[in-house]
């Protein structure tokens, strides 16, 4: 079973259009992908869009990769 953690650092342009679709005020900057900086990255998602990590996490979990 594959955690978050793999799930973004193998589909990060997809997972990127999709936060953007769903919370347009997300930036490139803000969705900046460091391999080893996922929580930071979600800490920059959750505060710019002001929802919890654990609602950030689901919305990817619940996305579907090929």
């Amino acid at each position: 079973m594959s955690t978050l953690n793999d799930k973004i650092k193998g589909n990060w342009n997809i997972i990127k259009g999709n936060l953007k679709q769903k919370w347009a005020d997300l930036t490139d900057d803000d969705l900046l992908y460091e391999e080893g900086k996922e929580e930071e990255l979600l800490g920059r998602v959750q505060k710019k869009t002001g929802e919890t990590k654990e609602n950030i996490n689901e919305f990817i979990d619940r996305m579907k990769f090929d």
